[in-house]
């Protein structure tokens, strides 16, 4: 702001007063004092000029040396602007952090903002922890709350299972509402097959004198592409006991690239239309029996008698097989029920889903990963179509795996798959020992040294 006129006069008169000069009075006296404020007003303007010229107003020297600093810094610091003006954030906002903000790239961030933005890291970093958490355990999180977002299937119609030794087959199958045939039907037992090699012997050794064919695919890979010896084919003379009730055949499968988007269910269908084909050459014939079921389900002989011989048996009915786990010393529960018994038609294809609303009740058994070696274990577990149940490599540990076996617990770390909260909970933690062989099939027991593994007590295997 330019000084007025007056300001500059007054100073003037004083001036000239000291030097001798009249204050008043006289042309002379009025023309020196005109003389020395034009000298006083140039004088001022000059000053001025070179202040401007210097960038500097009267009182900012200090700002401008602390404006000078920080753009030095910023200079110095530009390919680290982000970092900087973060480090400034944290500090109280001086004049510094002002200049600082005018030379920043960001927008100034006011009080406010920076609380948001302190609230809202710790925000990030408990929604990354909830990511990793529900994608590392996202089966067990679904099973957990399984109960609020999943319904169970319709209730089967159970046919109560009538038996006991010594009672006649005409008088067994009018306890179940059925007739006796003249003639006994042909039974057909088909199954697809991977390694399972123990218990289909004790599967075929339990059935030989009720089946009339056993008929069985395998393929030189997994349901997941994984690559397999041909291990029933290698093994053939271990079951030369079937003699010539056995049908067999090979199906090749392509290996499946590690990107593939072929899921192993697709895969499964495929082998199960490969077993329908496979089944019309074998001879089966309309009005026969056919016996849908995994290598590890057991239909007892009981029930194949009733199947054989019994007139009136429904077209299609499941049945309920006693489900173990490992060996036959960790019973479960008799939650299983795939396995089916169909009166064949020229439409019946082989499938593992429910097919009918019937059960017939305590029907046999299923033992669920009954290897005898843990590298079975193992394979089984990366080869089937739950594999991506394996969520690390450590689950295929052999030394984790043995005492997963031993202590009847879970070798995924799964839940149990309920519908209700009671059941979930009923079956949480390891399963209860059994020390009863009683009602297991005859063969096993027949052959109890050699498949000691599979018997209470038995829960070592070897690598």
């Amino acid at each position: 702001m330019e000084p007025a006129a007056g300001d500059t006069i007054e100073p003037a008169l004083r001036a000239t007063a000291k030097l001798g000069f009249p204050s008043h009075g006289g042309w002379r006296g009025d023309r020196n004092r005109r003389r020395i404020g034009r000298d006083c007003r140039r004088r001022s303007r000059e000053r001025r000029k070179k202040k401007e010229v210097a960038g500097h107003r009267p009182g900012d020297v200090e700002e401008a040396a602390a404006a000078a600093a920080v753009v030095a810094v910023v200079v110095e610091q530009r390919r680290r602007r982000l970092h900087l003006h973060l480090l400034l954030l944290l500090r109280p906002r001086g004049e510094t952090d002002i200049l600082m903000a005018r030379t920043s790239p960001f927008p100034p961030l006011t009080r406010r903002k920076i609380a948001s933005l302190k609230l809202l890291i710790p925000c990030v970093l408990v929604l990354s922890v909830a990511v990793i958490v529900v994608t590392q355990y996202f089966h067990n999180i679904s099973y957990l709350l399984r109960p609020l977002w999943d319904t169970p299937p319709k209730p089967f119609i159970r046919i109560p299972h009538y038996y006991a030794p010594n009672i006649s087959m005409p008088q067994l199958c009018q306890l179940h509402g059925w007739g006796i045939l003249p003639t006994p039907r042909r039974v057909f037992d088909a199954v697809l097959f991977s390694n399972e090699l123990d218990i289909l012997e004790i599967r075929y050794g339990e059935l030989l004198p009720y089946v009339d064919r056993f008929v069985i695919l395998e393929a030189n890979a997994t349901f997941t592409g994984i690559p397999k010896s041909l291990s029933f084919l290698e093994n053939i003379n271990r079951f030369a006991f079937a003699g010539s009730k056995i049908v067999y055949d090979m199906l090749p499968v392509m290996e499946m690239d590690p990107g593939s988007h072929r899921q192993p269910f697709h895969v499964e269908a495929g082998h199960r239309r490969a077993l329908n084909m496979l089944l019309r050459r074998s001879g089966i014939a309309v009005g026969d029996v056919l016996i849908m079921a995994d290598s590890d389900e057991i239909p007892s002989p009981e029930t194949v008698q009733l199947l054989k011989w019994c007139d009136g048996i429904p077209q299609v009915m499941h049945l309920e097989l006693k489900n173990y786990m490992y060996s036959f010393e960790f019973p479960v529960d008799y939650n299983s029920w795939r396995a089916t018994a169909h009166v064949f038609t020229e439409h019946t294809l082989y499938r593992h889903s429910r097919q009918s609303n019937l059960l017939l009740a305590d029907a046999g058994w299923h033992c669920s990963f009954c290897f005898k070696d843990i590298k079975e274990f193992a394979f089984k577990m990366k080869a089937y179509s739950h594999a991506d149940r394996v969520k690390q490599d450590s689950f295929l540990n052999p030394d984790r795996i043995q005492r997963v076996i031993c202590n009847g617990e879970d070798l995924f770390d799964m839940l149990p798959e309920e519908y209700t909260f009671k059941d979930l909970f009923k079956k949480m933690g390891p399963i209860p020992k059994s020390g009863s062989a009683v009602h297991l099939p005859s063969y096993l027991i027949k052959n109890a040294d050699k498949f000691r593994f599979l018997l209470p007590g038995g829960c070592l295997r070897p690598g």
